[in-house]
Order: C-alpha cells, then sequence, then structure tokens
C-alpha cells in the first residue's frame, strides 16, 4: 500500500481490502490547508489510509470567499488547490490517501466538469487522473435520471480510471447549503431493487469503478439519541439480492457501499453497516465542533493574554503577540480535530492496517 494519493486499481484494491477486513475509511471534508494537515497527521498516527474531500462550499473557501464564483470558478479553482496541496504532502506523511470530492447535485454539475478537465489535463501529463473520485448525488431527481446521468459520468471518468461514487435515496439533515431536513421519511431508506438497478446500469459501463451510497435512515448532522433511526439490515438485504442476481454465492459482497451521516451514529450501528460491506464513513459535523472546540478552549485558556496587543496578568508593558500569532489557535484546533478523528479510526476498525 503506497503512500501518497491513489487512484485506479489501487483504490479498487484498498477498498476490497476494507471490505475483505471489516473496516470503513474515514472521509472528512476539508475547507482550509489545516484540516487537510489533521487528516494527514492522524493517518499517520492511525497507520491507516484516508480519504480527504471537498464539498462545493468547501472548495470556495479554501479558494477564498473573496474569489469570484460565477460559474463555480472559485469552487474549481479551490478543490484543485486542495487536491495539489494533498499530493504534495500525502507521501511526506507516509499514507495512501483517497482524494474524493463530495456531494454534487445536479445544479453543480458544472463544478465536477471543471474538475474533470484538470483531471483530464493532469491524465494526459502523468497517466493517472488528478483526484481519486467525484461524488454525484442526483437524488433529488427521478430514479431513471439520477442512474443516466450516472452512466454518462461513468463512460467519461473511466477513461480516466477513475472512481464515482453516486447517491441513492436521500440523506437527511442539512449541510455545506443542502437543506433536507423536511424529506420524505420514505426516501431516507433505499430499497433492494433500487441498489440492483443502479448496479446492473453501472457495472456494464467498460472500466467502471463505483461505490453506492444507499440511504438507510441517515442524517447529516447530530441529533439527539432516539431521533435518528438507521436499518443497516437494508445494505445487507441488498448484498444478498445483487448476488443472487449475479449469480454469486450467498455471503457475497458485491456492493461497495458509503455511509453518509456519520457524526453521533451509534456505534453498533457503524459496526453492523461495516459488516455489511461499507468501506467508506463520512464526517464532518464531529470534526467542524473538534476544530471549534480547539480555538474555544485556546481562547479561554488564555484569555487575559487575548485583550490586547500589550498588556497582561505579567505587567502592563508585557507584549502578547505570542499568544494571538494564528498559529497558536489553528495548532490548538488541529490537535482537538486529530484527537476526535482519532476515535473515529479506532471506531471504523481502520487502525494498523498498514
Amino acid at each position: 500500500m503506497k503512500p501518497g494519493v491513489v487512484t485506479g486499481q489501487a483504490v479498487i484494491d484498498l477498498l476490497e481490502d476494507a471490505k475483505m477486513r471489516g473496516y470503513a475509511i474515514p472521509a472528512v471534508n476539508c475547507v482550509t490547508s489545516s484540516s487537510v494537515n489533521a487528516c494527514l497527521e492522524v493517518a499517520q498516527k492511525a497507520k491507516a489510509p484516508i480519504m480527504i474531500q471537498f464539498s462545493s462550499g468547501g472548495a470556495q473557501f479554501y479558494a477564498g470567499k473573496g474569489l469570484d464564483n460565477t460559474d463555480y470558478q472559485a469552487a474549481i479553482a479551490g478543490a484543485v488547490s486542495g487536491a495539489y496541496h494533498v499530493r504534495k504532502l500525502a507521501e511526506k506523511y507516509g499514507v495512501p490517501v483517497i482524494l474524493h470530492t463530495d456531494h454534487c447535485a445536479k445544479s453543480l454539475l458544472p463544478w465536477v466538469d471543471g474538475m474533470l478537465e484538470e483531471s483530464e489535463a493532469y491524465y494526459q501529463a502523468f497517466g493517472e487522473p488528478l483526484f481519486s473520485s467525484h461524488m454525484l448525488d442526483l437524488s433529488e431527481e427521478p430514479l431513471e435520471e439520477n442512474i443516466e446521468i450516472c452512466v454518462q459520468y461513468m463512460h467519461r471518468m473511466a477513461r480516466m480510471d477513475m472512481l464515482l461514487e453516486m447517491e441513492l435515496g436521500i440523506t437527511g439533515g442539512e449541510e455545506d447549503g443542502v437543506d433536507n431536513e423536511n424529506a420524505n421519511p420514505e426516501d431516507l431508506y433505499t430499497k433492494p431493487e433500487e441498489v440492483w438497478m443502479v448496479q446492473r446500469a453501472l457495472q456494464q459501463v467498460p472500466n467502471a469503478k463505483f461505490t453506492i451510497a444507499a440511504a438507510f435512515g441517515n442524517v447529516h448532522g447530530v441529533y439527539a439519541p432516539g431521533n435518528v433511526k438507521l436499518d443497516p439490515k437494508i445494505l445487507r438485504n441488498s448484498q444478498a439480492y445483487i448476488a443472487q442476481m449475479l449469480g454469486m454465492p450467498a455471503g457475497a459482497k458485491p456492493c461497495a457501499f458509503v455511509f453518509h451521516g456519520g457524526s453521533g451514529s451509534d456505534i453498533n450501528d457503524i459496526k453492523e453497516a461495516i459488516s455489511y460491506g461499507v468501506i467508506k464513513m463520512n464526517i464532518d459535523t464531529d470534526t467542524q465542533w473538534a476544530y471549534w472546540d480547539g480555538i474555544r478552549a485556546y481562547s479561554e485558556k488564555n484569555a487575559a493574554y487575548l485583550q490586547t496587543q500589550i498588556g497582561n496578568p505579567e505587567g502592563p508593558d508585557k507584549p502578547n503577540k505570542k499568544f494571538y500569532d494564528p498559529r497558536m489557535p489553528v495548532r490548538a484546533a488541529e490537535v482537538t480535530t486529530v484527537d476526535r478523528l482519532g476515535q473515529c479510526f479506532e471506531d471504523l476498525n481502520c487502525v494498523n492496517i498498514f
């Protein structure tokens, strides 16, 4: 398992290893180089692979909110900038990274188009795409249209040996401006027949590589216990149904499933989902809180030194520069993020993988 950004067959081999050995790879939404570095640091400590991913809003923030985002140009540039940052440092940290982008609704397809153009140019130059994979989230569209557009993109991506993640059913809650808090509860649970429709259509594309984010009650965000009702057995039933359709033996896991809305989920549901072929779990809300909590704690601890440039409990002429240096609270945020993600790696059985 070589360090650095993995693409093509190496991604499939890694995901198959996860499925076989019973672990899932943490997929963390990043919005700055600081959050990327925290991800690389914890993966190094865990001796495990990680997925670093950018949403459209996160990518735009990475580029700088002062940059014009007409036609998603800032979001494209931010994601590409983040990709090069990850590529430069992943090998230095000695960890395998799947470089991914998160939810892309139909209105955001120009964002993915721009990144694919960048990957096509990178492929021509270096024989591999810039990104490992992209997600299309067309779950708000009719199922037939969702599948049709995914097949179109799979053809384009397969020519570069890229992996496609598609969403089937709706993930509840709200994330990055996508609000599904009032979604029909029925849409939060996928049927095995629907998963088979996706599997059958995408596997017909030559050199297709894909994962499926099949909804089983998933919700973005953290809610009070009992408010989120996950049903991982949907994944088990889908594996059994598709294995039967493909003539595979009982117990086979032909699908590579993705777990969205992982933050705040019950550990038993997480472990059960992994046993049914979940190879990736998205983590965003918990790491957002962890990052903020580090800044909050730093500010509280050093409050007396953060009120003025000069003057603190040690004397009216004492400077405070070393306390308000931005690197101090940012590093505090990275430390608490690394700690929280370390727990995520443990929960997902993703430790000592290499």
